[in-house]
């Protein structure tokens, strides 16, 4: 196997070659789309806000992405997303100062714990019960929505408050803050699971679960793990949109971001059966998706037809990424065009002549 065959045999080289596609498309309709621009120290451009507004989808791949490496499934960090921020734009809101930085930060903190306590009740009900993953997340997934409308009463609860702005909207050192705690988050992530035996008792576990336990690992205790995680990354993601937008909505936050996390996790190479993940796949995908969605504005698509448009080239992402649909499109490249074979003659007709 010479290089050229290594790499495009990667995981990561077909969603790598769409983005790049994706990115490239939108040059026919904005000119300037790869042009960044310094505005006050800043950094601005399309780049630079497709980065920014899929920080939140990052987060919340990166958190599912080790779940589904252990065999299961979360369907509920889109409601997660809407506790944490209806939770902390409520605390500030009751703030005599909304300004004030200590009540900000026990304001972040009070739902980064949240989001930690219902991933503890996932993992509880997945590795301690033995409820089927997709069930036992639909639990919260439904309910959820109704925890976030109770705490905002059914109100969309709007702040002003600029300390908590800085976390979806902010910038530092030229960047946006919503890149660099996305970009924390996997570094520490990748650290944890691929310099110490975290990523292989993660794999271990969603490769075989029985296998694991009987060879000593704690299987329970690593999926109650990723469960958790994949919280407090999805508490991470509701307290960056509402402050980006400034207010928190129960019933709209983070709707269907569960299903473009598992798109997400699936471009980049992770396999819904558990086992192998990769962290930087799933980044790749969050950005694929931000960028598809950025392009379909950009192009003038129907609003109507957005999601079937991005259905289709997710589907045919994931195709040109399945080992047996390349290796059936090579065969049938291979094959020769075969003229159908003369009838052989039948004895008789050789005695005869």
């Amino acid at each position: 196997m010479n290089a050229l065959q290594a790499v495009t045999r990667h995981r990561l080289f077909w969603p790598v070659v769409v983005l790049l596609l994706l990115l490239a498309s939108n040059l026919f309709f904005t000119p300037g789309f790869f042009s960044v621009e310094v505005r006050q120290g800043h950094l601005y451009g399309s780049l630079i806000d497709i980065l920014r507004l899929g920080a939140p989808l990052m987060l919340v791949g990166i958190g599912m992405t080790l779940v589904i490496a252990t065999g299961g499934i979360d369907l509920s960090v889109g409601s997660v997303v809407a506790i944490a921020g209806a939770l902390a734009c409520l605390q500030i809101s009751k703030l005599g100062d909304q300004n004030a930085l200590g009540g900000v930060l026990f304001a972040l903190l009070a739902a980064l714990a949240l989001g930690v306590a219902l991933g503890l009740w996932n993992g509880f009900l997945v590795a301690v019960l033995g409820i089927q993953p997709i069930i036992a997340t639909l639990i919260l997934m439904v309910a959820g929505r109704g925890i976030a409308q109770l705490i905002t009463d059914g109100q969309i609860i709007t702040v002003n408050s600029s300390p908590y702005a800085q976390l979806g909207a902010g910038y530092w050192l030229g960047l946006p803050v919503a890149i660099l705690v996305a970009l924390a988050v996997f570094a520490v992530s990748a650290v944890l699971v691929r310099r110490s035996a975290l990523g292989l008792l993660i794999e271990a576990v969603g490769g075989n679960a029985a296998a694991s336990r009987l060879s000593g690992v704690r299987s329970r205790r690593i999926v109650w793990l990723a469960y958790t995680f994949c919280a407090l990354t999805a508490a991470a993601a509701g307290l960056m949109i509402s402050s980006n937008v400034h207010s928190a909505d129960g019933n709209n936050a983070g709707l269907w971001i569960e299903l473009d996390a598992i798109l997400a996790v699936v471009i980049g190479g992770t396999s819904l059966t558990g086992g192998r993940f990769s962290l930087a796949g799933t980044v790749i995908g969050a950005l694929m998706i931000q960028t598809l969605t950025t392009t379909i504005l950009t192009i003038g698509v129907p609003q109507e037809v957005t999601l079937l448009v991005k259905a289709l080239v997710v589907t045919a992402i994931c195709l040109l990424q399945s080992p047996a649909f390349r290796s059936r499109l090579r065969r049938r490249r291979r094959e020769p065009s075969t003229p159908p074979r003369a009838e052989r003659p039948t004895t008789r007709e050789k005695v005869t002549a």
